[in-house]
């Protein structure tokens, strides 16, 4: 940030009064404008057939990973809950309709300031298809996991964290702190 998006002087960073962290602030009419953490919503949509969960994950049709398979997720909107913006990042890359169960996964990824935050779901029906930030949407049981081309870390440890509380018949609230050394594929 170089310009205050108040009244468009100078931006310059460094620590105000009572505040212990540098901040951009405005040169003339001393705004603050903090910058914190981006939200990224989603769903561990689930379809049950014959007593076999299978998760619907989406092949990524946009950078970053493009053609990487991720569940279904993005930036939270403002005046948005983290609920609503999983049912709508659902329905936008998936075009699967659900019913959101209990919040699953907080991972903080703190190297390139977001926290990612999934949610247990259910497919209502079979209606689901790409939209457009997808190639393509599927229906993956444990096994049939492409786990070499998982998109993002976030993903891969929420789709563990996920078979084992189901394994277990138990889910509980996960959380897991992300850091640059890891990849997608590595636990």
């Amino acid at each position: 940030m170089k310009f205050c998006s108040e009244c468009a002087a100078p931006i310059e960073i460094r620590i105000p009064e009572d505040d212990i962290h540098p901040r951009h602030v405005c040169s003339l009419c001393g705004v603050i404008h903090y910058q914190n953490p981006k939200m990224v919503v989603g769903s561990i949509p689930i379809w049950d057939i014959a007593g076999e969960a299978k998760v619907l994950l989406c092949r990524r049709a946009i950078q970053p990973r493009h053609g990487y398979w991720t569940l279904p997720a993005g930036f939270m909107e403002n005046k948005e809950t983290t609920s609503q913006a999983a049912m709508r990042e659902t329905i936008e890359e998936a075009g699967a309709n659900i019913a959101l169960h209990d919040l699953f996964s907080i991972l903080n990824v703190a190297h390139v300031h977001q926290v990612h935050l999934f949610y247990r779901a259910s497919l209502l029906d079979m209606n689901f298809a790409a939209g457009v930030e997808s190639l393509e949407v599927r229906l993956f049981s444990e096994q049939e996991i492409p786990w070499d081309e998982i998109a993002f870390p976030t993903v891969a440890h929420t789709l563990r964290f996920f078979f084992a509380d189901l394994k277990q018949a138990q889910f509980k609230l996960h959380e897991q702190d992300i850091t640059q050394t890891l990849t997608a594929n590595k636990s």
